[in-house]
């Protein structure tokens, strides 16, 4: 999953949110000096994405990417997952989705302190282009996928990707719904 479904997967509990945003970002060991929960935080977004990986609904999904994407199938399936997320943000939360990335980007500009540089980076590129509210629109993951590309400079252009999401959205959405459903059970058993 990528950063809105991490974020929406802290459970409003604002340090684990901040783990779950920079443990992309830090090592293990490099983050001994962040408070506990923190620490909890970036625990459990691992556990996310071990759950994500191997579950059976994600890995159907990637099939759809192999033509072409086959070696950036999990990283289409992570924004494409948060593009779905996005525009069904009303079946997940009580706030709707601008409300709740106004909350989300205070919370993360809040707690800078506790951000390594490169989250901090991103954080400001995410706060300049408003980058969780534009995950609903198609647009939004287009520029996203073409960031990533000259991120990863593997001279993969994965908005290209954008025909094929398109054309079995129908397909994904469904298995995305079941794959959140066991995704939100898993992560409050482990919150718990």
């Amino acid at each position: 999953m990528n950063y809105l479904a991490h974020s929406l997967l802290s459970f409003n509990d604002e340090e684990i949110l901040i783990g779950n945003f920079i443990a992309d970002h830090v090592r293990l060991n490099q983050s001994k000096h962040l408070p506990e929960r923190i620490q909890k935080g970036i625990t459990i977004h691992r556990k996310i994405d071990m759950f994500t990986d191997s579950h059976p609904l994600f890995i159907k999904s990637k099939r759809h990417f192999y033509d072409g994407f086959e070696r950036y199938s999990g990283v289409l399936m992570d924004i494409y997952f948060d593009y779905l997320l996005a525009k069904n943000f009303h079946r997940f939360s009580d706030v709707t989705l601008p409300e709740y990335t106004q909350n989300l980007y205070t919370t993360l500009n809040n707690n800078r302190i506790h951000l390594p540089d490169s989250s901090q980076r991103f954080l400001d590129y995410v706060l300049q282009n408003n980058t969780f509210f534009e995950y609903s629109k198609i647009e939004g993951i287009e520029l996203v996928l073409k960031h990533l590309s000259y991120r990863i400079n593997h001279g993969v252009f994965l908005n290209e990707s954008l025909p094929l999401f398109i054309e079995n959205e129908s397909k994904i959405e469904p298995d995305f719904f079941e794959f959140m459903n066991d995704l939100i059970e898993d992560v409050k058993k482990q919150s718990a």
